[in-house]
């Protein structure tokens, strides 16, 4: 059978790491955000490196979907991709890969997002298009997992063997490190958002941390947290 995992995050999490985690694997062949492209284009969003991101990707999302997702391949997938990203695009292929929503306390992602794109909005952060695309999942008989790196960073392997366990594939302890540094698999955009992932070796402990958000970021984590709610009820936690 066909496996194809498609990761499902919203921005300033740990998507990155778990992608790493998973390029440990010999049996698995990772993919950083190939719908990156496809999102500039279609939303107009100023990001950092847009016009690299832009010249260096498929621009068309359908036709990403279509030779990069679901790509013929003897190896495991895995797709690291952002939920906001599914704009323009046809969703019928999800009915075609497993599903992963990959979740973060909507306070935590605001204070770390608005550090490099100031005042974030509702559709920046992706956390309201997680809990729609769960329903839409949930409705077609394909529910979703659901992680919050949270409970991951708690306890990575207890997890990520609940999570293996989920997907149908064994778990490999390989998955808890890997070495310090860059990737090739990794998008050109790396040098704006990568920093803290390559000067790691593995999951860093959670810390709890104190944060107080103001204004318009007050208001949209306020926004957020009955979606994220909703969503960490269901994630793995044991």
């Amino acid at each position: 059978m066909k496996k194809i995992i498609c990761l499902w995050s919203c921005p300033r999490n740990i998507s990155t790491a778990l992608m790493y985690a998973f390029a440990q694997r010999e049996d698995t062949k990772v993919f950083d955000e190939p719908l990156y492209a496809h999102y500039l284009k279609v939303s107009g969003a100023k990001h950092p490196a847009r016009e690299q991101v832009l010249q260096a990707l498929e621009n068309d999302g359908n036709k990403v979907v279509q030779e990069v997702i679901l790509q013929k391949s003897e190896k495991l997938l895995f797709h690291k991709l952002m939920t906001h990203f599914l704009i323009g695009i046809d969703t019928e292929f999800l009915s075609e890969v497993m599903n992963i929503i990959f979740i973060r306390n909507p306070e935590e992602i605001i204070t770390s997002y608005s550090k490099v794109i100031p005042n974030p909005k509702m559709k920046n952060i992706g956390v309201k298009q997680q809990y729609e695309l769960y329903l839409s999942l949930e409705e077609r008989g394909k529910t979703p997992i659901v992680l919050d790196s949270k409970y991951l960073l708690q306890n990575p392997e207890l997890i990520l063997s609940e999570l293996c366990s989920l997907l149908g594939i064994s778990f490999d302890e390989k998955m808890l490190k890997w070495e310090k540094g860059a990737r090739k698999e990794d998008g050109i955009w790396a040098s704006y958002w990568y920093k803290n992932i390559h000067n790691s070796t593995g999951f860093l402990p959670y810390a709890e941390k104190e944060i107080t958000l103001t204004n318009s970021n007050a208001e949209l984590a306020e926004e957020c947290l009955p979606y994220y709610e909703f969503l960490t009820a269901k994630s793995i936690q044991s």
